[in-house]
């Protein structure tokens, strides 16, 4: 068989009718959840093409079995292939806590300069959920992937590196706003313009296409003034420069100084009505707040490392948790993507075949999306909605006594049925 290869040409994807799509299985539950997601995959595919498509899977080591089998986590072979082959997918990766390797994940997103992470969030009915309304969330995340604490640039508690940090501050005169600086561990926050813009700017492309009319930027920058707070300023210059498609909160100020009050509301209206994209801003922990009260005030939102870290997962558990929460990580420049389950290797669970595959499966669908073939990814979710709806669903989701209880393997075989028989009366 030929093989045919995801290649980028002036700022657009090109995909072949049968492309290589590299995928990781990843550690604890990940083989039994990609096992049931490519189930899903290669059925959604089969129906929305007939066969004049098809993916070709090149699985790819990474994690506790790559390190058994070639003393890497993260084999070269494994990071040149999704570098050659653009796009790919993975399972869950083990991560230790405090000690060990480096996380993998991170290493992926930086070396392939995954600027965007890109995290949907929204309820499928039937879905167990902490909330009165969780219907009420749909929003999309944009969280930078590289920068803020992703750098990973820290100095431990009595090395020479924390000791050269104590003397930098102290010629600067900041020494004493460290409470304890003989038992301090440092860590260095970079913001910059070019990350800060690149993100905001993937957000509001995506706003644009997909008909979202809010863009929100999160950030801390009444505290951190010259990181969050350049965060903020650098995104609306992005959105500036969008001219007529965008109306910003710094617009809307600007108007109120000059014009008055009521002339920036007609201005903000006539905005609205037309449909334009507003961008505006608000400190993290008031959007932790209005995301629980108000999440319709929410669409789509752009956000530091940190803040996006707290922000998906916390959107996520309003939806139902991370068990079913998708997720991309994309260079919208260079064409590099890796789609991923969002939750954890759950080890404890490993061989099991209890628990729930729909956060890989929907990042699938994430990724289909990305390839530009939408009827596959539409079949997807579909299948997804319809099995939770009709309570055929595993073990965390069955709530209810008329909840049918699936394997993870089972889940994906009843979604690839639900998609094969779509369209049939």
């Amino acid at each position: 068989m030929t093989e045919e290869k995801i290649t980028m040409n002036n700022g657009q994807l090109q995909v072949p009718d049968k492309p290589t799509i590299p995928f990781i299985k990843g550690d604890g539950i990940g083989p039994e959840i990609w096992g049931a997601a490519q189930t899903v995959f290669d059925a959604a595919v089969k129906k929305a093409y007939a066969g004049q498509k098809k993916i070709n899977w090149l699985p790819l080591l990474a994690g506790e079995k790559a390190y058994q089998e070639t003393g890497q986590w993260l084999p070269d072979k494994t990071l040149s292939t999704l570098r050659e082959y653009l796009v790919g997918i993975k399972g869950p990766l083990t991560t230790p806590i405090g000690v060990g390797h480096r996380s993998i994940n991170v290493t992926l997103r930086q070396k392939l300069d995954l600027y965007a992470c890109f995290r949907p969030v929204t309820y499928y009915p039937g879905t167990p959920s902490p909330v009165v309304h969780p219907e009420n969330v749909n929003i999309d995340v944009f969280r930078e992937n590289t920068e803020d604490i992703y750098a990973g640039i820290e100095s431990d508690v009595g090395t020479a590196d924390a000791e050269a940090w104590k003397d930098l501050l102290t010629k600067q005169d900041k020494i004493s706003k460290v409470r304890f600086p003989d038992t301090s561990a440092f860590g260095i926050k970079p913001i910059s313009k070019q990350g800060s813009t690149r993100l905001v700017k993937a957000a509001i492309d995506y706003a644009l296409a997909n008909n979202r009319h809010t863009l929100t930027l999160v950030h801390k920058g009444n505290i951190m003034k010259k990181t969050e707070g350049n965060f903020k300023r650098w995104g609306y210059e992005a959105a500036e420069k969008y001219g007529d498609q965008v109306f910003t909160w710094n617009q809307y100020d600007q108007i109120k100084a000059d014009q008055g009050a009521q002339a920036a509301d007609q201005a903000y209206q006539a905005a609205r009505d037309a449909q334009k994209l507003v961008v505006n801003d608000v400190i993290t922990d008031n959007f932790f707040q209005q995301s629980l009260l108000y999440p319709e005030h929410f669409e789509v939102v752009a956000t530091m490392n940190l803040n996006g870290d707290y922000i998906s997962d916390a959107l996520a558990a309003q939806v139902g948790g991370i068990g079913i929460a998708p997720g991309g990580n994309i260079n919208y420049q260079t064409g590099h993507a890796i789609f991923e389950a969002t939750h954890g290797t759950a080890p404890q669970f490993a061989g099991q075949n209890k628990l729930n595959p729909t956060s890989i499966i929907l990042s699938g669908a994430m990724m289909f999306d990305y390839l530009g073939w939408t009827e596959v990814a539409q079949l997807i979710r579909s299948g997804i909605k319809q099995a939770i709806q009709s309570h055929h669903v595993t073990v965390d989701f069955a709530k209810t006594a008329a909840a049918t209880v699936l394997s993870t393997s089972e889940f994906g075989d009843y979604v690839a049925q639900l998609i094969a028989q779509s369209g049939q009366r």
